[in-house]
């Protein structure tokens, strides 16, 4: 993003295999900042890594407690403190409410909610005054514009992307009321055609909701006053300008990037 520096800040991305997650470690890499790449995705993470100048990368399970503890132990010895985190790692199981299987329900909100509050409370152990970084920083969440929509197949990650932006909100509130230094907001991309995005176009056709894949992209972008899906490079600038200084009075927001989606 054109404009921010962020030369001498250290960044953890988790889900930054690829997808969103790449393109915003790849932003905050072109804006100065050194990344970190955290994923599941061992193989895809060390070539995206590599590709990226100064990248690094660490395996992590965002479900797993003891893995954040390494993976931020990790990133502050390898990169020699850490001032941005982003929770952008998440999974989407498309489904009809009346073919609810509670086990992909499970899994969105062992991902989605449970691995963005690990994330949140070891980067607040981190930041915060006497952790391992001790200078305090920024919390970026990604959300999703179906946390402020009705977009029929998806009840379940709304439900968990509702729940990402609370704990946004509840982190920036404990971080400030406890003396942290830690900014917590959060994004609510629109659709982007990722491989998960048009996932879920083909798979609300398949159910039955649109004639084709085709017409659900349509039906978003109708839904969009800005005319089009959104692209990597649109979230990637937002958690950029959310890492840096220029949002130095923005906390516990919920910013959307969406066209005008989720108005």
């Amino acid at each position: 993003m054109g404009g921010i520096d962020l030369t001498g800040r250290r960044a953890l991305v988790t889900g930054g295999a690829r997808g969103l997650g790449e393109g915003m470690a790849r932003a905050l890499a072109a804006a100065g900042a050194t990344v970190m790449l955290a994923d599941v995705l061992a193989d895809v993470g060390q070539k995206t890594a590599a590709d990226i100048d100064g990248a690094h990368f660490v395996e992590l399970d965002v479900t797993d407690d003891a893995g954040w503890e390494s993976a931020i132990a990790h990133t502050v010895a390898e990169l020699g403190g850490l001032d941005v985190l982003v929770n952008n790692a998440g999974v989407e199981v498309t489904q009809l409410i009346v073919d609810t299987e509670p086990a992909d329900v499970r899994r969105m909100l062992d991902v989605n909610i449970l691995g963005t509050m690990l994330g949140l409370k070891h980067g607040l152990r981190a930041m915060r005054p006497g952790g391992a970084a001790g200078n305090g920083g920024a919390i970026v969440n990604v959300a999703s514009v179906a946390a402020t929509i009705a977009f029929p197949g998806i009840a379940g990650y709304s439900a968990t992307k509702s729940a990402v932006d609370r704990l946004t909100r509840v982190a920036a509130m404990e971080s400030g009321k406890l003396g942290y230094g830690v900014r917590v907001n959060c994004v609510y991309p629109g659709l982007v055609p990722t491989e998960m995005g048009m996932k879920l176009a083909v798979e609300t056709s398949e159910l039955g909701l649109f004639p084709d894949p085709n017409a659900a992209v349509a039906a978003v972008v109708e839904l969009t006053p800005s005319g089009r899906l959104g692209e990597v490079a649109d979230m990637a600038d937002a958690v950029v300008f959310l890492a840096s200084d220029q949002s130095r009075f923005v906390n516990g927001a919920g910013l959307p990037v969406d066209g005008g989606m989720g108005m």
